[in-house]
């Protein structure tokens, strides 16, 4: 498939709201209290790490909103082109309560690049890291049946929680602008039967 990027076992590579500046948090990095200040504050807007549960926990947290959990790496060309329209499309669709959230697939040895690419990026919307030395293969699975960790990833998860749509590889705009028109509109219109139903008792 061209424009994607597959994570190799031996290295790293790793999931997202229209909401503004990093969730990040000291505890979530394992930082040490007694490293000095300067590795603090930089462990501290270090994105917290992910497993499945937490994963789930994400998802579930978010539960109420249209949302759109994407996959990225900094090691993955297609998606170094494909962030900065992620950015647009969070800040475009943020008043329609559209959330997104970013999940890196980078290992610990590309930590830096990490923190340099979201400092370029300024995203809107929190970022986690995926954690090191878990079973990816397994992570996969439990995030989409149908993934196999190939690069870029959307999942588009409608109002219920439940996966209404995914994309893997590079996408035109269009595509993912679509997508995330459908878990709007879809949940939108759900809204309005039950406010209708509502109405007429």
């Amino acid at each position: 498939m061209r424009g994607t990027c597959r994570r190799l076992v031996v290295f790293a590579a790793a999931a997202v709201f229209a909401f503004s500046g990093y969730v990040f948090a000291q505890k979530d990095t394992g930082a040490s209290k007694t490293g000095s200040k300067t590795e603090q504050a930089r462990t501290a807007e270090d994105p917290p790490l992910i497993d499945l549960a937490r994963y789930n926990q994400v998802v579930e947290r978010y539960r109420g909103k249209p949302l759109v959990m994407n996959f990225w790496a900094t090691s993955c060309q297609p998606y170094r082109t494909e962030y900065p329209m992620l950015i647009e499309l969070a800040k475009q669709f943020g008043p329609q309560e559209l959330a997104v959230v970013g999940v890196t697939l980078d290992d610990n040895g590309d930590l830096n690049l990490v923190r340099h690419f979201l400092a370029e990026h300024h995203p809107p919307f929190p970022n986690y890291r995926q954690k090191p030395q878990i079973d990816v293969d397994a992570f996969y699975r439990g995030v989409n049946p149908s993934w196999q960790g190939t690069m870029p990833a959307t999942i588009f998860y409608g109002r219920d929680g439940h996966i209404a749509r995914y994309l893997v590889g590079s996408r035109p705009r269009t595509a993912v602008e679509e997508a995330i028109r459908l878990i709007i509109a879809s949940t939108n219109a759900r809204d309005e039967t039950a406010t209708a139903l509502t109405a007429g008792h």
